[in-house]
This record gives structure tokens, C-alpha cells and sequence, in this order.
């Protein structure tokens, strides 16, 4: 399959990790920490953790942590269709295709849910055809962006479809959550809000840049699935973030990469665009050393960290469309995105 075009899409405000720092110790939840989390939250929040902006759909960082079980759904109820509908615009613009010539649509998100899902709000907002296939995909947290994508290739190769647009988006500041837990309060430091979409087709665009989808790859690792997951408590998303996961992250990472080199006759050196996820700052890095690589080779996932945080499974379409619009050099490229089951993915591209 081809891809015929991308867009991507952040709430307008967006906050210094200094101001988050600022409008937390005026939070309730704050004072009800102790001090080992208190000092954790100051050190992340004002350090160098590789983030400096993130965007969230709140007005004012004040906002942020009103943490109710209402609040936190109507949150996502009101912008991810939104956010969706924005990026999914976007991508249709630059693939310069009509809306009603999407056969498919498929959605995935972790920070929310709702019923109808949000294909049937996308849908509307589009303008997409009544008969479009509609397909919403939940539980796969940050590396969500490639099953679907599989998906659309599925779709693609068994002529269902002629052109699919595939879609992520989560609003993070709807399962924020604090506690003493280490990983739940990193995570509350990590996490922005922001969608991306992309539409795949079975032709090439005569428009675009050529990147041919040439092949992915899996691997489920349900043993660890306890150490990076969502889960509910008090009627609210806590996110569980354990201290395994930038060792497990680039195990996996390297694993699974070391899997599609054996099945193709390339080489490491051969991979001239790494579109990773990045998870954060220590994750990054991590994967960086396990795949031999250079900082340079990664400074494209470490920019979109740095500038919107991690946006969950819209993560690697941020850096797919950033590598594009910088005219990063032609050839192999290689996408891959992990996240909750613990599950990793990857992608061949070939980039002209």
C-alpha cells in the first residue's frame, strides 16, 4: 500500500513543563503527596527530560487537575472527536482525495471511550459516505498507530477497499491520574494531547512523495504486560509505567528489528529513516544504544518529544510527517512504535 497523505493535529494552548510544574503545587492532590513524590515531580517537571512543551486541550493548566470520573470523560467526549476530525482533515487535504472516496476508516485510541465510537463522529464531521467501514480500535496504548495501519493493509490487499484512512488520538489530560506510585506520577509529566491520520491507498499518489508500505511485523510479550498498561481506579485511567520499561522497550525494539533484517536482504546501514516512538527521554536512549545507533539518527523523535511530548499512539505519525516535510533522504525507512501488552511493531518503508 501507498501513502497518499498525513496530517496531524494538537490543541491550540500549549504549556512550558515549568508551568505544570507551577499549577501543581497549587493542585489539591499535591499537598495530599509526600515528599519522596513531591521532589520526583519538581525533579522531572523542572529538569532536562527531554520535553519542553506540551499541548493540552485545557484553557489553563489549572484545569488540568480537576480529576473526577465526569470530568476526566467529558474531557475526552468533547476534543477527541475534535482533534480526530482535524488530523483526518488534514491528511485528506494532502492526499487531495474527496471524502467520499474513503472506503474505510479506522480509529484508535486508550485515553477514553465511547459509544458510539468515534469512527461514527469522524464519519459525520468528514462527510464520509453512509456505507464507509467504520472500525474503532481500543487497548493498545502508545504503539496502537501501526496494528492499525495493518489493518488498512489488510483492507488494501484484499481489494475491500481502494483507499482507507487510518487514524490516533488521545487526549492524555483525560486519564491523568496521581498517586505516590513513581510511574503514575512520570507519567503525568510525559503525557500531551494530539491526533494523527494518514490515508493508505493501493495505487501510488501522483501528487506525493512515494512511500510504499512493504512489510510489518509484531511481537506479543503477555508475560509483561504488567509493566506498561491502563488500568481503572476510582473510575479513572491510572497509567502504570514500571522502571523495566526503557530495558523492555529496547529489547523488543531490537528484537523485532533484528527479525525483518533476517527476512530481507538488508543491513542496519541500509535504514537511512528511523521513525521511532519515543516514550520518553531515558526509553529513547535506550533504544538508540540497543539498535547501535547515533543521537542523530533519532533527532527527528526526540524533536517531536521535545516539542509536544508523548503523544501516545499519534507519537510515530508526528515523526513520519516531520521526516517528510524536512526532505529526510530517500530509501529504507523504519517505523516502529510499541506500547500496553506489552506488544512491539514495526514497518518497512520505501521512501523515493
Amino acid at each position: 500500500m501507498y501513502l497518499h497523505g498525513l496530517g496531524t493535529a494538537v490543541p491550540g494552548r500549549r504549556f512550558k513543563q515549568t508551568e505544570c510544574w507551577e499549577a501543581l503545587q497549587q493542585a489539591p492532590q499535591f499537598a495530599q503527596l509526600n515528599a519522596r513524590s513531591q521532589a520526583l515531580l519538581r525533579k522531572v517537571l523542572t529538569g532536562q527530560n527531554g520535553i519542553s512543551w506540551r499541548h493540552m486541550v485545557m484553557a489553563d493548566w489549572s484545569e488540568t487537575f480537576v480529576l473526577t470520573p465526569g470530568v476526566l470523560h467529558d474531557r475526552f467526549a468533547q476534543h477527541a472527536p475534535a482533534l480526530a476530525t482535524q488530523a483526518a482533515a488534514r491528511a485528506l487535504a494532502s492526499s487531495r482525495l474527496d471524502a467520499r472516496e474513503v472506503d474505510a476508516v479506522i480509529i484508535s485510541t486508550c485515553t477514553g471511550y465511547l459509544c458510539p465510537g468515534l469512527s461514527s463522529y469522524v464519519s459525520e464531521r468528514l462527510g464520509l459516505r453512509a456505507d464507509v467501514q467504520a472500525l474503532d480500535l481500543v487497548g493498545q496504548g502508545c504503539g496502537a498507530a501501526l496494528p492499525n495501519m495493518r489493518t488498512a493493509e489488510a483492507l488494501l490487499a484484499a481489494g475491500r477497499a481502494q483507499n482507507v484512512l487510518t487514524v490516533c488520538v488521545e487526549i492524555c489530560s483525560a486519564a491523568l491520574y496521581l498517586d505516590n506510585d513513581p510511574g503514575v506520577l512520570i507519567s503525568a509529566c510525559l503525557f500531551g494531547d494530539g491526533a494523527g491520520a494518514a490515508v493508505w491507498s493501493r495505487q501510488p499518489s501522483p501528487h506525493a512523495r512515494r512511500v510504499e508500505w512493504k512489510s510489518a511485523k509484531s511481537h506479543l510479550s503477555p508475560g509483561d504486560r504488567g509493566a506498561l498498561a491502563l488500568e481503572y481506579r476510582d473510575g479513572m485511567l491510572r497509567n502504570i509505567l514500571s522502571r523495566e520499561v526503557p530495558a523492555l522497550a529496547a529489547r523488543q525494539v531490537q528484537a523485532l528489528f533484528a527479525e525483518m533484517l533476517e527476512s530481507h536482504p538488508l543491513k542496519r546501514d541500509d535504514i537511512k529513516g528511523w521513525i521511532l516512538h519515543a516514550g520518553g527521554r531515558e526509553v529513547l536512549d535506550a533504544i538508540r544504544r540497543s539498535l547501535g545507533l547515533e543521537e542523530l539518527d533519532l533527532r527527528l523523535s526526540a524533536a517531536v518529544l521535545r516539542d509536544y511530548g508523548n503523544v501516545s499512539s499519534a507519537f510515530v505519525l508526528f515523526v513520519l510527517e516531520r521526516a517528510l516535510a524536512e526532505g529526510l533522504a530517500g530509501g529504507w525507512w523504519w517505523m516502529s512504535s510499541f506500547g500496553a501488552g506489552f506488544s512491539c511493531h514495526g514497518a518497512l518503508l520505501k521512501v523515493e
